[in-house]
């Protein structure tokens, strides 16, 4: 991650004892859902760390939850690690170790260091909180055992109990008040199918398989603070070597929830098209949106590994973004299709003509478009309502016109007369205009802009995302477009004039079938041109 060292005032990010060709860190998201902005961040760390030190990188999948996750969501999650440029050495999965954590957990249990509880959630739950020992905490070994194999076969019995460590119920540190480390889980996991009833949890499995794959240091953002005890712990109860955690903090985003289970209510609700949405925080999401990686990359890495909370706006990511598109996207020029007035050029061209034009004047790469003068040609409404007869007026891309009449019918302009004065010069007029020639060529488009999912900058805690819905998230706009946007691909970044930067979603079929533009925030624009946060 070239830039890191300027982008955290000057200061290299450390890792405590690390040492340069013995680091191993790993990237474990669950497979629940795709990945998000705030994943982004921790993938990108440890592609940091990972070379920086000439170390190891390891993606591990935490599938320990049959219930929620999919092979869709393993295979979106690798997508996108790709798309961010995160290249590790093996991908492996919690799911891999599954008899190593059963065995793990038995002996723990006939250490006398794990106990078997069929205590109800609620109950136990308010119990951890008081520092109350459950009924089941002295238990013999074989009482133990005995339920633990009702909980491996999936029975009845075994269904109402879990395995609870047993460390200490008196400590401060809610974490360390006896955690759960297995449940029973009758659903079909997406790898392994119902070979298993039984699954750890991830304050079990993690510091296992950290130890067991050699990671020197697992990343965690900081909201995982009070379970670090935890952590250690654990493995130290285990008998393996500890590995040493480093703490970033999470990244927030404005008007944004980032919970999987509230994505997933917005796609299980039909809210979204799905987990690409334009509207989602997904890194699939942001980059059908518009979002250039380098920006997204760019913009993490500025915040380093910043240990202070913060909330970021959208507008900060999105000005990163316009400094990589606009020195490189075509130009084109479109008119919305109910709100244009055509302007008569008494004096223009007899028959229409064509001039190949650069599509970006500054940068070559950008390649040419065709441009048709004619003699009637269409500015945009808002354009046409504030002209005045008599007044001379800048034809881009073509010169001067001097408008000479303005046709009404019950206050609506219908019509502007005027002709073309080429000889004038572009510096005394006040409006510079965007305008089509009126050709059958013209293809149609469909502008889509978006606004945030939820109307609230910041949830709180105890704050119900679906009481702070935004009622309107998504506008289309038709318009008219040059001929020349035929050619413009899926997935390309445009401007038009006057109007904004556009990513292409879909491109030119067929005439009947508009082309979908969606509008890309430049950082400036506020409310109906922004990012949509989930």
């Amino acid at each position: 991650m070239p830039g890191l060292k300027e982008n955290t005032s000057g200061h290299q990010i450390d890792l405590p004892g690390a040492k340069v060709g013995q680091v191993c860190v790993r990237f474990a998201p669950e497979p629940s859902g795709y990945l998000h902005i705030g994943h982004a961040k921790a993938a990108l760390l440890n592609k940091y760390f990972a070379e920086r030190y000439s170390g190891r990188l390891i993606v591990r999948f935490d599938d320990t939850n049959p219930s929620k996750e999919s092979n869709e969501f393993v295979e979106n999650v690798l997508k996108d690690i790709e798309t961010l440029g995160v290249k590790y050495d093996v991908v492996t999965y919690t799911s891999d170790y599954f008899p190593k954590l059963m065995e793990m957990a038995e002996s723990l249990i006939k250490q006398g260091k794990a106990y078997v509880d069929d205590t109800p959630k609620e109950q136990m739950r308010s119990e951890r909180m008081d520092g109350v020992e459950s009924k089941c905490r002295n238990s013999t070994v074989e009482e133990n055992l005995l339920l633990w194999n009702e909980m491996v076969n999936g029975t009845k019995r075994g269904t109402q109990c879990c395995v609870r460590g047993k460390l200490d119920m008196q400590d401060p540190n809610k974490s360390l008040r006896d955690p759960v480390y297995y449940r029973c889980n009758p659903d079909p996991h997406h790898r392994v199918g119902s070979k298993y009833k039984v699954y750890p949890t991830y304050d079990f499995a993690c510091p296992f398989v950290d130890a067991l794959e050699g990671v020197t240091h697992a990343l965690r953002s900081s909201e995982y603070h009070d379970r670090n005890a935890q952590y250690y712990r654990v493995l130290q109860d285990m008998g393996l070597r500890r590995v040493e955690i480093y703490e970033f903090s999470r990244l927030n985003m404005v008007y944004t929830v980032l919970s999987k289970r509230k994505l997933l209510w917005f796609v299980q609700n039909k809210k979204v098209e799905d987990w690409t949405d334009a509207r989602f925080p997904t890194v699939q999401g942001i980059v059908r949106r518009g979002l250039k990686i380098e920006a997204l990359i760019q913009f993490i890495l500025e915040q380093g590994a910043s240990k202070n909370l913060n909330l970021m706006e959208w507008d900060k990511l999105w000005t990163i973004n316009k400094k990589i598109v606009d020195p490189v996207c075509g130009r084109h020029t479109a008119v919305l299709k109910d709100k244009h007035v055509p302007l008569t050029l008494t004096n223009g061209p007899e028959e229409p003509f064509v001039r190949i034009l650069p599509r970006h004047k500054k940068y070559e790469g950008a390649g040419k478009k065709a441009t048709t003068f004619a003699n009637r040609i269409l500015l945009e409404y808002a354009d046409a309502s504030v002209i005045s007869v008599g007044e001379e007026v800048t034809l881009m891309d073509w010169g001067n016109a001097i408008i000479r009449e303005i046709k009404t019918d019950n206050g609506m302009i219908t019509q502007l007369v005027g002709e073309l004065h080429l000889e004038g010069s572009v510096k005394t007029t006040k409006l510079k205009l965007t305008w089509l020639s009126d050709i059958e060529d013209l293809v149609s488009l469909s502008l889509v802009d978006f606004d945030y999912l939820i109307n609230k900058k910041k949830l709180e805690e105890d704050e119900n995302f679906l009481d702070n819905l935004n009622p309107c998230t998504r506008r289309e706009a038709l318009a008219l477009g040059d001929p020349n946007m035929r050619n413009v691909k899926q997935g390309e970044v445009i401007q038009l004039e006057r109007k904004g930067y556009y990513r292409c979603d879909v491109p030119f079929v067929r005439s009947s079938k508009p082309i979908v533009l969606f509008s890309i925030p430049d950082g400036r624009q506020k409310s109906t041109s922004i990012i949509s946060g989930a």
